[in-house]
């Protein structure tokens, strides 16, 4: 089912669950025991708050084949390798999320989901190199309008135990649009063709949606 526009609350609706729990239990605790054995449970509020934080993201200056960046973190790999998906070399930038970042995803391109592949998998700490062939992942294939074949997967990592998506197969999405979401730290990878040319850096802080990391040979 895909996922409509929203107002943005500043909460992804994803952590509102945990969020009215954890403060539940924080006034709970607070009102029929004593005090300080509401702090942890205050605390957990807190993160819970700060992690699933959704800022409303406005698009960098239009930039002809640029892939936009899909997910906040740090840039961890730029790298030619095999898409285990389209079966291609492809480049790949990889982007490492930790629990302090912000961890809604938007896609990189827009266009039409050509296929979408569910992978069940290991746990390993999404930082390393191992996690994207390993780990449990979420991997759309999208197509542009002018032919340009883009992968953009979602890596569960050591916490994370929840991957979401919202896109379908034969659904038209567009740049930025938010299409999932990773619970306790993870990773993206984003597969481009080898004439893709970074803008970004090993190691460089980025924000999803806010900016672009590659571009694309223009077919226009």
């Amino acid at each position: 089912m895909s996922n409509p526009a929203y107002p943005y609350s500043l909460l992804a609706r994803e952590g509102w669950p945990f969020i009215a729990l954890f403060l539940l239990v924080t006034v709970l605790v607070a009102i029929f025991a004593p005090w300080w054995l509401a702090i942890p449970f205050f605390l957990l509020f807190l993160f819970s708050v700060q992690f699933f934080r959704d800022p409303a993201r406005a698009l960098p200056a239009p930039l002809a084949g640029g892939i936009l960046c899909p997910a906040d973190g740090r840039v961890i790999a730029i790298e030619t390798v095999e898409d285990l998906y389209l079966q291609r070399q492809a480049l790949k930038i990889s982007i490492f999320m930790n629990v302090f970042d912000v961890h809604v995803n938007r896609l990189p391109i827009g266009g039409t989901v050509q296929q979408r592949w569910y992978l069940p998998g290991k746990f390993f700490n999404a930082a390393l190199d191992k996690a994207s062939a390993e780990n449990e992942r979420n991997a759309l294939w999208v197509r542009s309008e002018d032919q340009q074949e883009v992968t953009v997967v979602q890596v569960a990592g050591l916490v994370a135990r929840r991957i979401l998506c919202y896109v379908q197969p034969n659904e038209q999405v567009s740049t930025g649009q938010r299409f999932g979401f990773i619970r306790f730290g993870s990773r993206v990878d984003t597969y481009l063709p080898l004439t893709a040319v970074p803008l970004v850096h090993l190691g460089q802080r980025v924000r999803s949606g806010a900016e672009w990391i590659a571009q694309l040979e223009h077919n226009g």
